[in-house]
């Protein structure tokens, strides 16, 4: 691509990795929208995550769910990409992180310093996409992109508690 502009977006108008173009509108570019914003969101969590030693192994995990993100904004128009597999290490993640935690009693307010809480941002933005992937009407075989993106909200929810936890910064309990 020698131009980074094609003024087609000047009309309402944009064009998808497969050649074909849709509304900007449309619900397919308001859920590539959502996915692009929970990679950026990540990408800026990460920059405040390397200065910490304690999220070394975090930050690692947190890479790989952005690849698995571009991944994911490819899947409705080319093969599957983000399978069973990636739900299963997302699963584990959750359960191995959640023995190292203190039991949760009561709810707790987004919040537990920065990384934290930009964390707590991550996991609403992935339940925007989810809602947003919900309205595409997915078909039976692309259905675990909805899989994916609700464990990955979970994920999201632990792993914020965890940054937390690893900086010793008190969650705000109701």
């Amino acid at each position: 691509m020698s131009k980074i502009y094609t003024r087609r977006g000047d009309h309402g108008i944009t064009t998808l990795a497969n050649g074909k173009t849709a509304a900007k509108t449309s619900e397919l570019i308001e859920f590539y929208g959502c996915l692009d914003e929970l990679s950026a969101f990540l990408g800026w969590t990460l920059e405040a995550c390397y200065s910490k030693n304690e999220l070394n192994e975090l930050s690692k995990k947190i890479c790989r769910i952005q690849r698995e993100l571009f991944d994911l904004n490819t899947q409705l128009i080319a093969a599957n990409v983000i399978g069973n597999s990636n739900i299963a290490v997302l699963e584990q993640e959750i359960d191995m992180i959640s023995k190292q935690l203190p039991p949760l009693n009561f709810f707790i307010l987004p919040g537990g310093g920065e990384i934290s809480a930009r964390l707590h941002i991550t996991r609403a933005i992935c339940r925007r996409a989810e809602c947003a992937a919900f309205k595409l009407n997915l078909p039976q075989n692309k259905e675990n992109i909805t899989v994916y993106l609700n464990r990955l909200s979970d994920w999201f929810y632990i792993v914020a508690r965890y940054a937390a936890f690893l900086l010793k910064i008190e969650e705000i309990c109701l």
